[in-house]
């Protein structure tokens, strides 16, 4: 008999705790998770998984708009948002309920509460009750920060987004990274004017100098506004309902929603781990090893809560690998190197592995290939928009150490190219594979 509850107790159903969680079950182990909202986590119910389909329905904008070329024609199409809203809700439910049953199915027991931390094995529920556990995973998450400015609390965020219960016609947003610039091209797309606000001048910081300003031109040409180097002061609303928003040294702008999306912190507030003896950093992180294991050897952590890299299948990965180590006696450790990641802006960009500038900091003597053309898709489009691929190779070897790319469907063909970045093939191997014409996708073996 176990001096313990469980030999596994999970804080947070979302995509690593819920690996982890069947992974250890299926070892044998007697798990439980502790969930105080949903089970899925920020990616199956408000992140990417309803964002992305929110993306699909945007793009019927255009293709609508295009089709008249290719010899369609539509009367009076009408966008409904309360129809699409709920489709989306509706699908976030269906993927909830798979998620429960895969629990289920796995002999993990389900605790619908919060649960903090009250020691090395100690667990406190919401309800009152205590329980213990041989090892504790915390897998809670990341949630939106709000900057502290007057009228803050008027504003949303990506997890209030999915709920609008009217379609907004004047947008600001205020950040300027990937979940930032989604949701401009969501909206912007569906028809609302948006206006995208930034402290600095940089858009999704992190990814290739070349395709951020590819994708700044566009979105301006689509009609996206952005407005640099303004925080702001304060927001107001109206009578009318609106809201004033005033930003420093700008005039003030009226919207009618204010999206907030300034990045996202780990979720560790009042958890309770300090009782553990554990040391947060100073973005509220959790400090982990290369196995997971925090300062206290009975708690692991996996997923945003740590400062790794933040996406579902690295959070995948890491809940994985933890419940192999710990419960299956395999020691296993996750390649964060080219992680492969990408923007569903309009149009999507996508990388893997070093930027220009990273390579020519590391390495110093590198090459760039790369193809600036005009999709076929849009030859019959009003719009003169061109796809950028770039291919950044190792001298003299020829191996390649980053790929990135905008354009229609980049996500979709990145992630077959990523195995050839992953696996140190070399621009001769691009090279030496046949064209599959026509495509897109043919420029990455075509590149020069």
């Amino acid at each position: 008999m176990s001096d313990y509850d469980y030999d596994l107790f999970v804080i947070g159903a979302g995509s690593g705790g819920v690996r982890a969680a069947r992974v250890a079950a299926s070892y044998g182990a007697k798990v439980a998770v502790a969930e105080e909202h949903r089970v899925g986590g920020t990616c199956v119910i408000r992140g990417c998984v309803p964002k992305k389909l929110l993306v699909y329905g945007s793009h019927f904008a255009e293709d609508l708009e295009d089709a008249a070329n290719y010899g369609w024609s539509f009367e009076n199409p009408r966008f409904d948002w309360p129809r699409l809203r709920d489709h989306v809700l509706s699908d976030v439910d269906r993927l909830n309920g798979l998620y429960e049953k895969t629990l289920e199915s796995h002999g993990v027991e389900r605790v619908m509460e919060r649960a903090t931390i009250t020691g090395p094995h100690g667990i406190k529920l919401a309800s009152g009750k205590e329980v213990t556990a041989k090892t504790i995973l915390v897998a809670v998450g990341g949630w939106p920060f709000v900057p502290e400015f007057e009228g803050s609390d008027l504003c949303i965020t990506s997890n209030e987004v999915f709920h609008l219960k009217e379609f907004p016609k004047r947008v600001v947003i205020a950040g300027a990274g990937y979940i930032a610039l989604e949701f401009a091209g969501i909206f912007n797309a569906l028809g609302a004017h948006v206006t995208v606000v930034n402290r600095s001048n940089v858009i999704l910081r992190g990814y290739d100098e070349s395709l951020r300003d590819r994708l700044l031109q566009i979105t301006m040409s689509r009609g996206i506004e952005y407005k640099f180097h303004c925080p702001f002061q304060k927001i107001a609303r109206r009578e009318d309902g609106a809201l004033d928003v005033h930003l420093e040294g700008q005039d003030p702008l009226i919207a009618d929603q204010v999206l907030v999306a300034t990045g996202r912190r780990p979720k560790t507030d009042g958890l309770g781990l300090e009782t553990a003896g554990i040391q947060l950093k100073d973005n509220g992180a959790i400090p982990v090893d290369e196995y997971a294991k925090t300062s206290c050897d009975s708690i692991y952590a996996v997923g945003d809560v740590t400062d790794r890299i933040q996406l579902t299948p690295v959070a995948i990965r890491e809940g994985q690998a933890f419940a192999d180590t710990v419960f299956g006696d395999k020691p296993t450790t996750v390649d964060y190197d080219c992680v492969p990641s990408a923007v569903f802006s309009q149009p999507p960009l996508a990388g893997v592995g070093l930027t220009e500038g990273e390579a020519r900091n590391t390495y110093g003597n590198i090459k760039v290939y790369s193809s600036d053309f005009r999709p076929m898709k849009n030859v019959f489009a009003e719009r003169a928009e061109r796809g950028l691929y770039k291919l950044i190779c190792e001298e003299p070897t020829g191996r390649v150490l980053g790929l990135h790319m905008i354009g229609p469907d980049a996500p979709e063909i990145l992630q077959a190219a990523a195995i050839a970045v992953k696996a140190g093939l070399t621009k001769q191997d691009f090279d030496n594979t046949v064209a599959l014409h026509p495509s897109m996708a043919e420029e990455l073996v075509l590149l020069r």
